[in-house]
């Protein structure tokens, strides 16, 4: 049976109707895909935030626990302040510390593992000193804590 022009048209309306509400309600739907998804991603930063606090905080409270234990000396560079000036600290702890990450790297080559105090700059702790610096005792203290310190990173390879 062939339809009529009533039925015609009545399928020519039903069809544009539908074809109308399904473009209506498509994009609906993957807005509120996007919206849940844009949610998701927002909770996960959240998230990420409140771990990285946690972290943070969890940080400040052990370096607060530990006091000065791991705070020595001036801008807490691990060495002590024992007085003198900047400049003979700093002369001292550079001179100490590349005097024993050479030994240390020489004894570790040679797989000789010595006792640091043994050696002649350990002992001598003058490397660079200059009277204008100030006290030589002071001085061969900073070289020494130095030395000692790049004596083992020394033999650890660095």
């Amino acid at each position: 049976m062939k339809p009529g022009p009533l039925q015609s048209k009545i399928a020519g309306i039903i069809l544009g109707f539908s074809l109308l509400f399904g473009i209506g309600v498509a994009p609906s739907t993957t807005v509120q895909g996007q919206d849940r998804n844009d949610r998701d991603a927002q909770g996960h930063r959240d998230r990420d935030d409140r771990n990285r606090d946690r972290d943070r905080d969890r940080d400040r409270d052990r370096d607060r626990n530990n006091g000065d234990r791991n705070r020595r000396g001036r801008n807490w560079d691990g060495y002590g302040n024992y007085g003198g000036s900047f400049q003979l600290r700093q002369t001292a702890l550079n001179a100490g510390y590349n005097e024993g990450i050479k030994e240390g790297r020489n004894d570790r080559r040679r797989s000789n593992r010595n006792d640091y105090r043994d050696s002649s700059a350990y002992r001598k702790a003058t490397k660079d000193y200059n009277s204008r610096l100030g006290d030589r005792e002071l001085y061969r203290r900073y070289f020494r804590e130095a030395f000692s310190n790049g004596y083992a990173d020394g033999q650890r390879g660095y």
